[in-house]
């Protein structure tokens, strides 16, 4: 069976990168249907169209029926990074095995990177876009599934929008309780099989993680009091405050949290802009300014007490140059100060602006309310700008030691988080809950909808390789098409 799963997983993994999936293209709306016509081995399979996606993009749902009710759900993203970076191998950044030679052409040519050089010419490393990140995953779900004879009932979930929004996870995690009532299925696990990387051996990498790191998109709005150049001590410039909030939080070990051996990665910013329109000799009256960071048990709450006493210690040192106080306030308390009526026509036409990104719509609301607010500057408002990532972690200590007696044989071990993002927040057990960031992101509600997350137990055990979303990207083969279907199989006996 070994190397017939091997060989199938090889198969569907280069099926599906050929097929062109770059987030928010028609491609990626057309490869839901063709993946569902393409899952032979289910006993159903269906598209899930995701309802007011202005892409019309759909899920793919399949169910391979077991004896048994307890169901192990398979699920993962077939959205793809843009292929831009390829240059002039635009045309083959789809096509792995013709992609390979020209690969290792341009890299003896140019010797950017010795390691990339070596793996290819080793002959266990192929190129091409989205078969690392993250379709050689895919493949391995469904050549597992295939090839399962067990038990278990096995729910196969494609989604879309990984890359950007996770208009797809976001949508289909709620109705899978609806569609495990509706087909009597008993979900013991979820398994996500997104890719790993590792610069190294690969041993960091060959591992299956118990949860995924969370996210947080915290901002802040600025604002000073303009004054003539001439005469700048007249004023407050809120390019200096937006300055100050910036050397507080960059890499601030106050928002870094540690679990056992693992680190969220600190703080950094993301943006910092005033927000003049353009050249004149007074100073910016506002700025937009924020920061990505990362969480593994902190809720949304946690990370935004941090924030309000990281810009006290910021705004302090502003009191103490321009003897003068700045008031720190969250989106919220600004709301508060505005009829709700008013910020949900400004929310709605905002909205309707779907060439801006979340971040982008955030300022402009913020903006809007605080006018509308009648409040007095010199002020920092704190809130949120984009949809939230929660941390979540397997609860169940004994569905963890048998998931981590499954994967010895196959030299898997395991970490407690997913460090980048994942879909996994939205399927998962997450930790904490929506009030805070729900009440501190303007957009919420209007430019997106967010449901609790669906409170699974998920894992993720996916490929492993280097360089996704460069031109670069490779998976290491041997890993992904030998080793991790049997693995997944290993898993799904196990917990069944």
């Amino acid at each position: 069976m070994r190397n017939d799963i091997a060989a199938r997983a090889r198969e569907i993994a280069l099926e599906l990168t050929h097929w062109p999936s770059v987030t928010g293209s028609t491609d990626e709306a057309a490869f839901a249907p063709k993946l569902a016509a393409y899952l032979s081995g289910f006993d159903e399979a269906w598209v899930q169209p995701i309802e007011g996606d202005v892409a019309t993009r759909s899920n793919v749902i399949a169910i391979k029926r077991g004896r048994s009710n307890r169901t192990i759900v398979l699920t993962g993203h077939f959205d793809v990074v843009s292929i831009d970076d390829y240059g002039d191998l635009k045309s083959l950044a789809f096509e792995a095995t013709k992609l390979l030679p020209e690969v290792i052409a341009r890299l003896k040519t140019s010797g950017e990177s010795a390691l990339a050089l070596a793996d290819f010419l080793s002959g266990d490393f192929l190129p091409g876009r989205g078969l690392l990140d993250m379709k050689a995953g895919l493949a391995a779900g469904i050549a597992a599934a295939e090839h399962y004879k067990g038990d278990a009932t096995l729910l196969f979930v494609a989604v879309s929008d990984e890359e950007e929004r996770s208009a797809g996870a976001r949508y289909a995690a709620p109705r899978l309780k609806d569609i495990a009532l509706e087909h009597k299925l008993d979900v013991a696990l979820a398994i996500n099989l997104d890719a790993i990387s590792d610069q190294a051996d690969g041993s960091k990498a060959r591992v299956a993680t118990l949860g995924s790191i969370g996210k947080q998109l915290l901002t802040a709005y600025v604002v000073g009091k303009p004054a003539h150049a001439g005469y700048p001590q007249d004023g407050i410039n809120a390019a200096y405050i937006a300055s100050e909030l910036i050397s507080e939080f960059e890499l601030s070990p106050e928002l870094s949290e540690t679990t056992g051996d693992e680190i969220a990665a600190p703080p950094t910013c993301l943006h910092a802009k005033d927000l003049k329109q353009g050249y004149n000799v007074t100073t910016p009256a506002t700025a937009w300014v924020y920061w990505n960071t990362m969480q593994h048990k902190r809720s949304a709450g946690d990370v935004f007490a941090i924030a309000r006493t990281l810009a006290q210690n910021a705004m302090a040192r502003v009191k103490l140059r321009m003897k003068q106080n700045i008031q720190i306030l969250s989106y919220a308390e600004v709301a508060a100060k505005v009829s709700p009526d008013k910020i949900l026509a400004q929310a709605q036409k905002i909205a309707l602006l779907h060439e801006l990104d979340f971040p982008e719509r955030a300022k402009r609301l913020t903006q809007s309310v605080w006018e509308l607010s009648g409040l007095a500057g010199p002020a920092v408002i704190l809130g949120f700008g984009a949809i939230p990532y929660p941390a979540v972690l397997l609860v169940d200590q004994a569905l963890e030691a048998k998931i981590t007696q499954a994967l010895k044989p196959f030299g898997i071990g395991t970490l407690k988080y997913f460090a980048g993002i994942s879909d996994m927040s939205f399927f998962g057990e997450a930790s904490g809950d929506h009030t805070v960031v729900a009440a501190n992101t303007p957009i919420w509600g209007t430019s997106f909808e967010m449901k609790e997350a669906a409170g699974f137990p998920t894992i993720n055990i996916g490929p492993w390789g280097r360089d996704y979303h460069t031109w670069l990207e490779r998976v290491h083969a041997p890993y992904a098409f030998e080793t991790l279907p049997l693995a997944l199989l290993a898993v799904i006996d196990a917990v069944v």
